[in-house]
């Protein structure tokens, strides 16, 4: 009589353990294959679907081949009801796990490719995908946890409605985080400033690098990073210069008292030909303002037509010369 383990005689297993190997390295070279063929109709043509394609097969994690292959040789044994319903269990959870890696490439591919495609021409749409990715794959995930644990025999129903009461306890013991995810909201649904703005909170100025369920970080101009709680950004005052269409410039300057009375009356006019004449300008007025105690004071008001504080400069810079030059004429 030969030997027999749980019913199946050592041939059976050695049969079953063939199989499992052969299962194995057939489903691995098919994926290998199926990356390979894919790789290469990629490259001729890229297109979203190929991407996608190449992206999920990629995800295929290899403890699931190996989970398959496993299921696919024991198919031959005569195995314990327990065991056999282990094996079946642990095949749906990978499977599962599976189809949640496969989920959230593809939202991570469609969130990425939907951005790359509105991050210039709609900073806005870009923030709001971002967004709606990440609760895609809270709620994608939160399905796929709820459906192990259904096959795990766990019932989802009686959990789900504990979870209700005991989110009412968790929603006041996270008050604050609960507050800074809706201000999240907010800030994405309305829109007062987007990544990549310029803005002023409270005395802080930076750029705008990420717009996060809790926090908004900020580049300052000195190099540093600036973490603000959403909930607190909300109840400050923005100043969003990325928003400035044009630029109003205020600035002044002195003659000395001993300018003759006819060459004072010509300065405004100077000043209105010289900013006249520099692109992406408008000329708005020039005024001798006051007396200084050393100097007789004038004021200039124009706008620069772009909200660059690099072109202002530039421009301020050339009025100043352009000025220089046109009184050491006169002198």
């Amino acid at each position: 009589m030969s030997l027999q383990i749980w019913g199946n005689t050592l041939g059976t297993w050695l049969a079953a353990v063939v199989v499992m190997a052969i299962s194995f390295c057939v489903l691995y070279y098919a994926k290998r294959l199926a990356d390979k063929y894919i790789s290469i109709l990629y490259a001729r043509r890229p297109n979203v679907v190929l991407g996608l394609m190449l992206n999920l097969v990629r995800q295929i994690n290899v403890y699931f081949l190996v989970l398959l292959a496993i299921l696919i040789g024991s198919s031959l044994l005569t195995l314990p009801v327990r065991l056999s319903r282990a094996i079946s269990i642990l095949v749906i959870l990978f499977l599962l796990f599976q189809v949640g890696l496969w989920g959230d490439k593809a939202i991570n591919y469609w969130r990425d490719t939907k951005i790359k495609k509105k991050a210039d021409e709609d900073p806005s749409m870009a923030t709001m995908l971002s967004a709606l990715g990440f609760m895609g794959k809270l709620l994608f995930w939160g399905i796929i946890v709820l459906i192990a644990l259904e096959n795990m025999g766990i019932d989802v129903t009686a959990l789900i409605a504990g979870l209700g009461i005991g989110g009412i306890a968790v929603a006041l013991a996270a008050q604050n985080i609960l507050e800074d995810l809706f201000a999240s909201w907010s800030i994405v649904l309305d829109k007062p400033f987007l990544v990549g703005d310029y803005i002023v909170i409270d005395g802080y100025s930076g750029t705008v690098e990420h717009i996060g369920l809790k926090t908004t970080r900020m580049r300052s101009l000195t190099g540093e990073q600036l973490v603000f709680s959403n909930s607190d950004l909300l109840k400050c005052r923005i100043r969003n210069y990325k928003r400035m269409y044009e630029r109003r410039i205020a600035f002044s300057f002195g003659v000395v008292l001993q300018t003759p009375l006819e060459k004072l009356k010509e300065i405004p006019h100077i000043v209105e030909e010289i900013i006249t004449s520099i692109e992406n300008t408008r000329f708005d007025r020039a005024h001798f303002a006051s007396y200084g105690e050393f100097s007789l004071n004038f004021e200039v008001v124009y706008y620069v037509l772009s909200s660059s504080y690099a072109l202002y400069m530039d421009v301020q810079q050339e009025i100043n010369l352009a000025i220089l030059e046109e009184f050491q004429k006169r002198a």
